[in-house]
């Protein structure tokens, strides 16, 4: 994570001539909010192609991205349906109300013959009526005479053939554009009868008057057969890059419907596509402004902060359109999630991982495949250099990104298309997984490589920076420990004091350590003015007044400072040189300056400066510690001196002085200025007393006799074994 302090940055001196900072952020947010959105409006809503059907096309059109072809889909479809068919439901009551009409002219047709005279000629002339008027039959009067003369059985016989011929008729089945044929079918069946003219004609009338449609076409389930044949069809789908028309090729309806679909017919900025990518917009940059103005408020108030998550933002959506010309799988989110997540927080990096990836899939038309693969890679990308630990993190994070992406492809094509041994299939899929891999790789190379430049243009600090601070083959770090062992050892001592705290109070641990390292280098202009380094027994101070060894001991922060200054260090460094004493009295040679001028005033008066003798005199310069990293480091660097010159370092005592110190710099009022709450204090205490208490454990005291016979017995094993 970045270290995010006061800049010097040449951005930052150009931000501050260009008005307050409230203009500076509306004008940047704006700037950057008018790009977004024509780079969005020129990518995803380009002009279309006029062109007219039957006319030769003016240019080459090609397929910008893969979609399904309406135009051939539905024609097989139709294709489809038409094939289907029609349901129809056989009415078994057209028959059996046929039947009956049969038997009831039968019936009279016997009545009629069982009478004589006039009842006879009666009978024929009602059953002539009836079936003129109720069946709208027209039946001659010879042949119902013939009919009614006929035998008994013959009669019979006649209404059994009739009935058997209509029930086979029928039983066919008759629809309602059948009955012509239908009709045909009887007069043939009737024709060949031994029968009268007269007879036979009658009796066609009789059962054409009852032959009515029995197969009722059922609409719903053909019309549901006909559905579920046109689902079996898979949607034919127009290939990327597959060629629509070429240059002077008449333009057919198809082209104009694929041209239709690919929305490349004719202009396709529209009114409401400017409506609703600006309003689009308009929501991510809201959600994205409220969360840094709750959650991350230094960012929302740091122009320079704001421009360098634009830049970021910027870049990776132009290399997101660039790598789309290759593969979508190609575009690297992955980067912008390294480059946030090291500059800024894991946090505000998952945030923009998401935003980038829905404005990235409006350049890849919202392929949801593209997107998924994009915002895992990211998520993956964050997590790898959440907890960076050295730059070779970056490369494993490339790694990390490019296995996933890799798996992740897998997935999506199994779950969308499964596993085809095609070449077409196989050719996408083996690109897929390459621009999947490559864009893991591709992310870490350009993070990498583009660090360096947004470290030293923005000002900031990295934990890559910091790292590279850390190596003990540094020019600063080398001479410190050359010159002033003792002071490296201390400069050890303290960084692992302040780590351990930093990691309990949400501080920056690794910034704790390096500054830590660096925090007495000033001590390298007079190493033997420091006790830690006077390892022949000769003071240097007993042969100089208090007064002047009080100013040595207090230059070697300015000393350090300029010394930092010289060597480039990050500007969080050189603050923590700066304020690791804060404004700190140095008692040792103060009390020692009173005890030589023997001032016997009360505390009152010297406080007056009655004796001459200033209190200021002898304080560090500061500045306060500004931050908890600052805070932390003053607080272990006094911690450490202290307890090392315990002669009994015990668990109590240690407690006791770590304790009462921290105590003492509270009420000096040295974290004033510093965000420290007096629980940070109480669990940094805690964290101190634990550490040195692994370091200056009780070991125990073996008695000399013990340790002799110990040491025997050690001795004959190992011979035994050497033999």
């Amino acid at each position: 994570m970045v270290s995010r302090k006061k800049s010097n940055s040449l951005l930052k001196q150009l931000f501050s001539l260009t008005g307050n900072r409230q203009s500076q952020r509306i004008f940047l947010v704006l700037g950057v909010f008018v790009f977004i959105y024509f780079f969005l409006l020129l990518s995803v809503l380009p002009m279309g192609f006029r062109v007219e059907e039957g006319m030769p096309s003016p240019q080459t059109i090609y397929a910008p991205r893969e979609a399904i072809d309406h135009y051939i889909t539905s024609q097989l479809r139709e294709e489809a349906a038409s094939a289907v068919p029609e349901v129809y439901d056989h009415d078994d009551t057209v028959v059996e109300e046929g039947r009956d009409v049969i038997s009831d002219f039968f019936y009279n047709v016997q009545m009629a013959r069982a009478a004589e005279g006039e009842e006879r000629e009666e009978l024929i002339s009602q059953l002539e009526d009836e079936l003129s008027e109720e069946l709208s039959v027209d039946i001659s009067r010879n042949s119902l005479e013939y009919l009614s003369g006929m035998s008994l059985g013959d009669l019979s016989e006649l209404h059994e053939r009739v009935d058997e011929i209509f029930v086979e008729v029928m039983e066919q089945g008759v629809q309602k554009d059948e009955v012509e044929a239908a009709q045909v079918q009887i007069s043939q069946e009737i024709n060949p009868l031994p029968y009268s003219t007269e007879a036979k004609q009658g009796m066609e009338r009789l059962l054409v008057s009852q032959l009515h449609p029995n197969m009722i076409y059922n609409e719903e389930v053909t019309e549901a057969n006909r559905e579920a044949a046109r689902q079996e069809i898979e949607p034919v789908r127009i290939q990327e890059n597959s060629l629509i028309v070429q240059e002077g090729e008449r333009v057919t309806e198809h082209h104009v419907a694929q041209l239709e679909t690919l929305g490349l017919l004719g202009p396709r900025v529209h009114i409401s596509g400017y409506v609703g990518l600006f309003l689009i917009l308009i929501i991510i940059f809201l959600i994205v402004g409220l969360y840094l103005f709750y959650f991350n408020r230094d960012i929302y108030d740091n122009v320079v902060y704001l421009s360098l998550l634009s830049l970021i933002v910027v870049l990776t959506l132009l290399l997101g359109l660039a790598a789309q010309f290759f593969s979508a799988f190609f575009m690297p989110l992955a980067m912008a999630g390294i480059l946030i997540t090291i500059l800024f927080e894991p946090r505000l990096a998952v945030l923009f991982n998401v935003v980038l990836a829905i404005l990235l899939g409006f350049v890849v038309d919202g392929e949801f495949v593209y997107i998924v693969v994009a915002l895992v890679g990211g998520l993956v990308a964050i997590y790898s250099v959440s907890k960076l630990q050295q730059r070779s993190d970056l490369t494993r994070a490339g790694i990390n990104v490019a296995v996933i992406n890799m798996f992740s492809i897998v997935a999506l094509f199994l779950l969308n298309q499964g596993f085809i041994l095609e070449y077409e299939y196989l050719r996408e899929f083996s690109i897929a997984v390459l621009s999947g891999v490559g864009n893991g790789l591709f992310s870490a190379v350009m993070a990498i490589g583009l660090l360096p430049y947004l470290e030293s243009t923005f000002g900031l600090t990295t934990a890559i920076t910091l790292l590279e601070l850390g190596n003990p083959g540094r020019t600063l770090l080398r001479k410190l420990l050359m010159d002033t062992p003792g002071t490296y050892h201390h400069s050890i001592m303290v960084g692992n004091l302040a780590e351990a705290a930093a990691e309990e109070i949400d501080a920056d641990p690794l910034l704790c350590r390096v500054g830590a390292f660096y925090h007495d280098i000033g001590k390298v202009r007079r190493p033997y003015f420091f006790v830690e380094n006077q390892f022949t027994g000769d003071n240097p101070h007993k042969k100089i007044s208090p007064n002047l060894s009080a100013l040595i001991i207090r230059s070697h922060v300015k000393d350090g400072v300029e010394m930092a200054k010289k060597e480039k260090l990050p500007l969080p460094i050189i603050e923590i040189i700066q304020q690791h004493h804060g404004s700190g009295l140095i008692s040792f040679f103060y009390r020692q300056a009173l005890e030589k001028m023997e001032i016997r005033e009360s505390k009152e008066n010297r406080e007056k400066g009655g004796t001459g003798l200033s209190e200021e005199d002898f304080r560090y310069q500061g500045p306060l510690p500004q931050t908890k990293e600052a805070a932390i480091i003053l607080l272990a660097d006094a911690v450490e001196a202290a307890v090392r010159s315990l002669s009994r370092p015990i668990a109590g005592r240690v407690e006791g002085m770590v304790r009462r110190i921290i105590k003492e710099k509270l009420n000096d009022g040295q974290f004033d200025e510093a965000p420290l709450t007096l629980k940070d204090l109480d669990r940094i205490g805690d964290t101190f007393v634990y550490v040195l208490s692994g370091l200056f454990h009780q070991r125990i005291e073996y008695p000399e006799k013990e340790l002799r016979a110990d040491l025997a017995e050690g001795g004959s094993k190992n011979g035994g074994a050497g033999k």
